[in-house]
């Protein structure tokens, strides 16, 4: 009987070196810029309390449709649910905390949605994002705001727009509510079958509509910050100057409603000129104020993101920037007397800071320099039979000069180091 042959989950794939290397160098670049501005790791469950994320908004497509369930084997069984985001996990972790506001924290890692894959877009895909909670202050917003178009400039992106809108308040969406779905009511026969079913449940939704049948009813509806509050408007003046005042290039976009129903007042969108006009968003967030009372918690405000990894090394394909990481290995043993010595060199080189890496299974001096020149390393250190007898190394440049000389085996590592630095002797 023939095996079965398994592979990877639809919508999920496996992750090999090298690529995987690049995604954590990415992670790592803004890890280092989220803690150089204060905010913390947080590290949360893959899965909480399907109540957690169900207070996103039960007209959501993540809660509605996307959502993976399961139970627990506890009597009676917990309702669970795979994270589809981490903003409500970081609420939930401030509501059972109780950290000092405002707590700020970033956080990394993967997410789960049912949805249909494409270019980019998983059933499991990564982030990276930050919070700060307990701030109702706009520098929040321009902090926050800022501190991910600093990452896109980091990583060499130049053609990452940001598009800002505000959501207003409570009130003024009920208000904003009715004028849109009056709009969309009125225009309903120009609509896609999609978009009507949609607008019954939240109108809001319509908004994000890219299917042509329905860009002349979206253009033509009312737009959210015609109907923001005095509070509201003054709120998204101040994040506006706040920008402003850091030469933060910006766009208002007055069709901004991102996809989850906690946002209110501030709501942004990177969109990379380098990908499909139909899927250029690269992340998003917003002011979440109300989700953590809505999770149990006191008054507490919130501003935050989440940006995605696929999407943005897409974005740098495209623009050809933070290319394929180099290799970490350094040093290549090449060892054809017995293995034994190359045991060794190789623990004396990591030990000292080094990588080193080695063939195994006593393979040919012509196969182990071939795995030399693929590992990427700049030299190779050889013991043959006589380096063995001497007690010796021949320590060869596999890029440039291709010089070669031998060293003690005892000195192998400050020997590599002076070479890879250029202060060997005879350089």
């Amino acid at each position: 009987m023939a095996q079965p042959r398994f592979r990877a989950p639809r919508g999920t794939r496996d992750i090999l070196p090298p690529e995987s290397t690049r995604r954590r160098e990415l992670v790592s670049r803004f890890a280092d810029m989220a803690d150089r501005a204060g905010y913390g790791q947080l590290e949360s469950p893959v899965f909480e309390d399907v109540g957690v994320f169900q207070r996103l908004g039960p007209d959501t497509d993540v809660v509605a449709k996307e959502m993976f369930e399961l139970h627990d084997r506890g009597d009676p069984p917990q309702h669970l649910a795979l994270r589809p985001e981490l903003t409500a996990s970081a609420c939930r972790a401030y509501v059972e905390h109780r950290p000092t506001p405002p707590w700020k924290i970033w956080y990394e890692g993967p997410q789960f949605r049912y949805e249909r894959p494409q270019a980019g877009r998983y059933r499991q895909f990564s982030q990276v994002g930050a919070e700060v909670i307990g701030a109702e202050d706009p520098a929040a917003d321009v902090e926050a705001i800022t501190l991910a178009v600093r990452f896109f400039e980091a990583l060499g992106l130049r053609g990452v727009r940001l598009l800002v809108n505000s959501l207003g308040d409570p009130a003024d969406r009920s208000a904003y509510l009715a004028a849109l779905g009056d709009h969309l009511r009125s225009h309903s026969g120009e609509l896609s079958p999609q978009a009507r079913a949609t607008a019954e449940r939240n109108p809001l939704r319509v908004l994000d509509s890219k299917r042509p049948e329905d860009r002349a009813a979206v253009a033509s509806a009312p737009v959210m910050i015609d109907h923001l509050s005095p509070a509201a408007a003054e709120h998204f003046e101040a994040v506006r100057a706040g920008l402003d005042d850091l030469g933060v290039a910006y766009e208002i976009c007055p069709r901004l409603v991102r996809g989850l129903d906690y946002y209110v007042r501030t709501a942004f969108e990177f969109a990379a000129s380098g990908l499909d006009v139909a899927q250029d968003a690269v992340g998003g967030g917003g002011r979440y104020d109300g989700l953590v009372e809505d999770l149990g918690g006191p008054p507490a405000g919130g501003i935050g993101f989440a940006l995605g990894v696929d999407r943005i090394l897409l974005a740098c394909d495209a623009e050809g920037a933070f290319g394929p990481s180099t290799s970490a290995v350094e040093v290549f043993v090449v060892d054809v007397a017995g293995g034994a010595a190359a045991t060794k060199l190789c623990d004396q080189l990591r030990r000292a800071g080094l990588g080193a890496d080695r063939a195994f299974g006593g393979r040919s001096m012509k196969a182990q320099m071939k795995l030399a020149d693929r590992s990427g390393a700049a030299l190779a250190l050889i013991v043959g039979p006589d380096e063995l007898a001497a007690g010796e190394v021949t320590v060869r440049d596999l890029h440039g000069s291709g010089r070669q000389y031998r060293v003690r085996l005892g000195d192998a590592a400050e020997a590599a180091w002076a070479e890879l630095a250029g202060t060997a002797p005879g350089r």
